[in-house]
């Protein structure tokens, strides 16, 4: 991990004093709220549907184990909303109605407190800290440097990157020094304080795609040129929301040194041109896209004045990367008996380098199951699922990379409550040398196991309920806090995950249904990533009612997933009782239509790009007439007149 220096904690530390004299000015009414309002912003601070939330700040993902423990506190002591307005907010909510199911059961919103929710973009937050107590936080989080410093308002934003940077088979090299020379690059830019719009940037140093690059604003991906030598590929002007748009690559190799020169000509000329008058236009997607080759030309002449006139004042120095690079050293582990073990990880044939799970060598697995022969059947196949989907390959070949699922049934996708942080904290400590990752799925990954920790942290993980084996497949959904906590929602998402989750609770039917991205978003804003899911889901307002809008065949980018695309629109929307079905008719064609190949089922969305989107289309839309019958057929006498 980065290690803070004594400028960077002296800064945070400030800032988080400035912030407090800002609060005490506002409450006493020397502050007016439209003057405030993008004060707080800049150190995260929102006001959502019922209360206020704060977003943290977590640099490309990594956490230490006492940032978990100030991190559970924080939820134990200050997300606590006064119980008026909490119970007045859960009222409203149940107005909203519940979900039924077809097995009769139904699902509704359940608002709970004191808990962290991971996002996908890296960060935490908190849905019900006082404003009048946001200062105390803000001096909390510094103590162990963190803050919530342009994690909102129209600037750059958090920098994000791979969870398993550093550690990753397949990396060509390490980005999170250039991710934390970005970061510092970034962080209080005058000239770019007050962009046209939020500007984020995505980071991989790896073969494989695994942080949806050509989603971002800016997506970077270190390789090397034909010489040999490291530089970046640039894409520019990607981006979800109401218009969904890949990022083009605007230059195929930019030499390292030159990476901020370069993101100072991109952001500058966006800066000069970018909408301000509509919102709805005013990211750098919609510049791209109307320019095309006349933003790219305009970039390459700012980019050498800069360079030419201004002297490269931006340039990397290789001391600079080294000095950055010193603190991502590994960390020195203590070796363990490895008693029969194999010397290293093996890459299944199905999965390479680069896929999102890696399995043990078979000599390897066979000699952790065979010190478990005390456990039952049932106990030995959940350890091999395990290690199957929870477990990736490492770059030395005596660890490997576990991920602590954060989705189980009664808990919002990405939600971590105070014990659950707490026990990830001591699970870091014992088994990750005190470090662990926010990934892009809303989970937490430990990047420094020992291959002979494994039975030892399953069992530990087990006793936490965060092991549950479901990484990359259907219950492993994303999902944002959506009509439940945000204002700008036009639909709940969680009770809607909720509901699919209960239907796919049956892990032998969720492996063999296989990986399976699956993205639900509040509204159009998309923040649950639907144009990205192999099924998206988009709540819309329709005549002041929840429906949804379902997507099929999108992508991140991933090696799995294939090149970035949004996913295409089945038809008209569906009301909430009919999605999971509609997700059922959906999964149910894919059994149907799917084809062995060396003795494994095509994956989903390999049956999808096969066949095309038609025959899924039909299933889905015939499901709607099918759960609004049996939505009728339920209803009392007196609702079926209505």
């Amino acid at each position: 991990m980065y290690q803070y220096t004594e400028f960077d904690r002296q800064f945070v530390k400030a800032r988080a004093s400035q912030y407090r004299d800002q609060l005490t000015r506002w409450q006493a009414g020397q502050l007016a709220e439209e003057e405030f309002r993008p004060l707080r912003l800049q150190n995260g601070w929102y006001v959502q549907r019922y209360a206020p939330m704060l977003r943290v700040a977590v640099p490309y993902g990594e956490l230490s184990s006492t940032q978990l423990r100030v991190l559970a506190r924080i939820a134990r002591e200050f997300d606590q909303p006064d119980a008026a307005l909490f119970d007045g907010a859960q009222a409203a909510q149940d107005q909203l109605g519940a979900i039924p199911l077809k097995n009769g059961r139904s699902v509704h919103s359940h608002l709970s407190h004191g808990y962290a929710h991971f996002t996908t973009r890296t960060n935490v937050q908190y849905n019900w800290i006082p404003l009048d107590r946001s200062a105390d936080v803000m001096d909390l989080l510094a103590s162990v440097n963190m803050h919530g410093i342009q994690t909102s308002g129209n600037c750059i934003r958090n920098i994000t990157s791979d969870e398993l940077a550093g550690i990753a088979v397949d990396e060509i090299a390490d980005p999170r020094p250039f991710a934390e020379i970005m970061r510092q690059w970034s962080t209080l830019h005058a000239e770019f304080a007050f962009l046209p719009r939020k500007f984020k940037i995505a980071i991989s140093g790896a073969l494989e795609d695994r942080v949806a690059s050509g989603w971002y604003d800016v997506g970077l991906q270190l390789h090397e040129n034909a010489a040999g030598e490291l530089g970046f590929r640039i894409k520019v002007g990607g981006g979800m929301g109401r218009t969904p748009i890949i990022g083009s690559v605007v230059r195929e190799f930019l030499p390292w040194h030159q990476l901020i020169n370069y993101l100072e000509a991109v952001v500058r000329v966006y800066n000069r041109w970018g909408r301000r008058d509509n919102a709805w236009k005013a990211r750098i997607k919609i510049l791209v896209k109307a320019e095309g080759q006349r933003y790219i030309d305009e970039v390459e002449a700012e980019y050498r004045e800069i360079v030419e006139k201004d002297g490269a004042p931006h340039t990397i120095t290789q001391a600079e990367l080294d000095r950055v690079r010193a603190s991502f050293v590994p960390p020195t582990l203590q070796r363990g008996d490895r008693g029969n073990m194999d010397a290293g990880i093996a890459v299944s044939a199905d999965h390479t380098a680069h896929g999102p799970v890696a399995r043990s060598a078979a000599s390897w697995l066979e000699s952790v199951k065979a010190r478990h022969q005390h456990l039952n059947a049932k106990d030995h196949i959940e350890f091999g699922r395990w290690l199957q989907q929870n477990v990736a390959a490492h770059q030395n070949p005596e660890l490997c990379a576990v991920t602590l699922s954060f989705k189980r049934l009664g808990q919002a996708p990405g939600d971590a409550t105070t014990s659950q942080l707490e026990l990830a904290a001591s699970l870091a400590e014992q088994f990750s040398a005190a470090e662990a990752r926010v990934t892009h799925s809303q989970n937490l990954l430990l990047p420094w196991v020992r291959l002979d920790t494994l039975p030892e942290l399953w069992q530990a993980a087990r006793k936490a309920g965060l092991e549950r084996p479901n990484i990359g497949l259907l219950t492993d959904m994303i999902s944002c806090p959506g009509g439940d906590f945000c204002s700008l929602a036009n639909a709940r998402s969680l009770p809607l995950a909720e509901a699919i989750s209960q239907r796919y609770q049956d892990l032998d039917e969720l492996h063999d249904l296989g990986e399976i991205d699956l993205h639900i978003s509040g509204c159009i804003n998309s923040c649950g990533h639907h144009h990205s899911g192999h099924i998206g889901i988009l709540g819309v307002d329709k005549d002041g009612k929840e429906w949804y809008q379902v997507t099929l065949g999108g992508s991140d980018g991933s090696a799995h997933s294939g090149a970035a695309m949004p996913g295409k629109v089945v038809g008209p929307s569906f009301s909430a009782a009919e999605v999971p079905e509609v997700v059922e008719a959906v999964l149910d064609t894919y059994r149907n239509l799917r084809i062995m190949s060396h003795g494994k089922h095509e994956a989903f969305i390999g049956t999808l790009r096969r066949v095309g989107v038609e025959p899924f289309k039909v299933a889905a839309n015939s499901a709607r007439f099918a759960a609004a019958s049996a939505t009728k057929a339920t209803a009392s006498p007196a609702e079926q007149a209505a």
